[in-house]
This record gives structure tokens, C-alpha cells and sequence, in this order.
């Protein structure tokens, strides 16, 4: 199998390092990192970093691996991971996501998407983090729960670049663009699902909207008591603990 991770906003590949160590010590061969474009990677030309454009940009990289590929998504990784696999789920063994909430119909963005998604406010957002010193941006990763070390290696690529995709993904996002597009989360049941559901994560939707989403999906949910957004750097055993065990059991 090869395991594909994809991370969200406003991270880079650094994010995965404790899990990946951890998922080795557990059997499970070196997982491929994709960087969407913007965040960690290059923006190719015209790349307008919208919902649909992160959609097509996962599924041509997945149609060039050789499978079968367990896919895992956090954050908007996680989104893209869940818009690919409605897609074109004949692409994956299996998939796991950390935010099937934002697909409920009654999920509202939390109140710094809800600045992004504001003209003026959005972008004096995103350039004050990459006006923003290296360190100082470290630190703001680290006090929402980022791993101190994994936030050093995060923060060297929030950049301008970053900011504008960021600006333009949640634009594209607004609702009742993630509640459409949530209509179609019957078509990932059609491979098996893992549902993260970190107990203290309150960005990407209520206990009761995350549940109804992995139901329709057809999701396995499996409950992160006591961690929050960035479980993989809070308790990295676990996490890997959680996804080799899912894996075995496909």
C-alpha cells in the first residue's frame, strides 16, 4: 500500500515529521507528503487556489501513484482529500479526514476563516503574518496547540504566497459552497473512511455535525479525546497507533 498525506492551512509538509516517525516504528513503509500548491509547494501559473482547483490538483497527483493508497487529509487537507474521493473514489483504498464536519449543511466557518473571507480585513490578515518575524509566527503555532518544534519548521514557509492562496481558497469556500458540495458525501462511502474527531478541535464543526457527516460518508469514527487540530504533533503515537490499526483492518 502507499500512504499519501496531505496537509491544510497554514502548514507545510514539516507538519507530518512525529507521526511519520511514529507510523515507521510501526511497520509502515515511508508515507508520500503532497504539498498543496501555496503551502509548501510552488503555484503553478494562473492557479486561481480555489476549492475546485485543489480538488483536480489531488486527483492528477493521485492518478500518476501507483496504488493502492490510503489517503489522509488534515485540515483543508483533509477537505481536499474528501472533494477528490466524491469525485473519483476509484482512486483510493481508503481515506481518512479530520474535517468531515465542514461538509454538514448547518457547519459555519469559524471566526478567523470568517476574516479571510472579508475584503480588506482578510488581506491585512495575511500580510501581517508574513510581515511577521519567523519566531513570532512559530510561537502563534505553538499557543494553538502546534508541537514547538514542528511550529519552528511550519512557520519558515508562511509566506505572502501562502497568504494570497489562503485568501483565495476560503473565498471560494463561503458558504453555501461547503454545504453543496457536502451533498455529495454519499459517494465516499463507496471505499472505506476513517473520521478523526479531536475532542477539543472547535474549528471544524459541533460534535453532532462531524458525527452526521462521517455517517453519511460511511465513515469509521474514531474519537482524539483531549487533543485538539494538530493532534499529529500532540500525541503522534496515538494518531499512528489509529491509522495503522485501521489500515490492518481494511
Amino acid at each position: 500500500m502507499t500512504v499519501v498525506l496531505v496537509h491544510g492551512n497554514p502548514e507545510t509538509p514539516a507538519l507530518w515529521d512525529p507521526l511519520v516517525e511514529r507510523l515507521a516504528a510501526l511497520g509502515v513503509a515511508e508515507p508520500l507528503r503532497l504539498a498543496p500548491p501555496g503551502f509548501g509547494a510552488p503555484v503553478p501559473d494562473g492557479w486561481g487556489a480555489t476549492v475546485a482547483e485543489y480538488r483536480d490538483w489531488l486527483i492528477a497527483e493521485l492518478e500518476g501513484i501507483e496504488g493502492p493508497v490510503d489517503l489522509v487529509g488534515h485540515d483543508w487537507g483533509g477537505g481536499h482529500v474528501l472533494n477528490a474521493v466524491m469525485a473519483r473514489p476509484d482512486l483510493v483504498r481508503s481515506w481518512c479526514s479530520d474535517v468531515v464536519g465542514v461538509f454538514d449543511p448547518d457547519y459555519e466557518w469559524h471566526e478567523l476563516a470568517q476574516v479571510w473571507q472579508t475584503p480588506g480585513a482578510g488581506e491585512a490578515a495575511v500580510a501581517a503574518m508574513a510581515a511577521a518575524p519567523v519566531a513570532a509566527r512559530a510561537e502563534r503555532l505553538a499557543h494553538g496547540g502546534m508541537a514547538p518544534a514542528v511550529a519552528e519548521r511550519v512557520a519558515e514557509g508562511m509566506d505572502a504566497t501562502m497568504g494570497d492562496c489562503i485568501l483565495r481558497l476560503y473565498r471560494s469556500a463561503a458558504q453555501p459552497a461547503m454545504a453543496e458540495l457536502g451533498a455529495g458525501l454519499e459517494a465516499a462511502a463507496d471505499h472505506p473512511g476513517l473520521a478523526l474527531l479531536p475532542s477539543e478541535d472547535h474549528m471544524v464543526g459541533t460534535d453532532e455535525q462531524r458525527r452526521r457527516a462521517a455517517g453519511r460518508a460511511g465513515a469509521r469514527v474514531e474519537v482524539l479525546d483531549g487533543l485538539g487540530h494538530w493532534w499529529m504533533t500532540q500525541d503522534p503515537d496515538r494518531g499512528a497507533r489509529v491509522l495503522a490499526d485501521f489500515w490492518r483492518s481494511l
